[in-house]
């Protein structure tokens, strides 16, 4: 993951903490309740969890979490919100997402995060990612396309179309939405967003790649 200042992250999490939980999650959530299955006993992983705007709202839904960060104030933050349910279902860890040993789960999520880190690693993070789901187990993330404008920045991972499309062909795609929009960042910058938006299950059985 890229090594970005401290300060940097700190900046982002005291805009970004109190947001509320991101559509990707919510729909990989939704997902997983309208299946009827009890999420006991069940982990998500949180990768880049920063201050915990989104590991809330799974262990909220009742779900076992292991919240990583490569920045010890990001998890310093989300162990001291005061809205931090049932904290025993919580595991957290400092750590690059290149290092991190994926045990099984049930849900990889990864809020615009994923991307954050040199193109060769994220090769090898993304099939480590795919072999720790579950039959029936999601991935919920976000990655850059070309025209993003952090494009050519070697710390971070884009993608074509295609090559997402390459990405997700074992899965059944259960989201896909393509942003591209100008904004302000959080840290009061103009930037013009190119985002893939997913949410992918793998499947119990038989491959169905349903990306359109």
């Amino acid at each position: 993951m890229t090594n970005r200042s401290t300060g940097h992250w700190q900046s982002y999490y005291a805009r970004t903490g109190q947001r509320p939980p991101r559509r990707t999650l919510l729909l990989a959530l939704d997902r997983f309740d309208a299946e009827l299955i009890s999420r006991e006993n069940h982990l998500a992983i949180d990768l880049g969890c920063g201050n915990g705007r989104d590991t809330i709202e799974i262990l909220r839904r009742g779900w076992l979490v292991l919240a990583v960060d490569q920045e010890p104030k990001a998890i310093d933050g989300l162990l001291a919100r005061p809205d931090l349910p049932n904290s025993s279902h919580l595991e957290t860890l400092v750590s690059r997402f290149e290092d991190v040993p994926l045990p099984s789960a049930d849900l990889i999520y990864s809020g615009f995060a994923l991307p954050l880190m040199p193109k060769a690693v994220f090769l090898e993070v993304w099939p480590r990612i795919l072999q720790a789901l579950n039959p029936g187990g999601r991935i919920s993330c976000q990655l850059y396309g070309e025209y993003d404008s952090w494009f050519g920045d070697a710390t971070i991972t884009f993608f074509s179309r295609k090559e997402v499309k390459a990405l997700l062909a074992t899965l059944e795609v259960e989201m896909f939405e393509v942003e591209k929009i100008n904004t302000t960042t959080p840290r009061g910058k103009t930037k013009h967003w190119h985002i893939f938006h997913i949410v992918g299950r793998r499947p119990s059985g038989g491959v169905r790649p349903l990306l359109p």
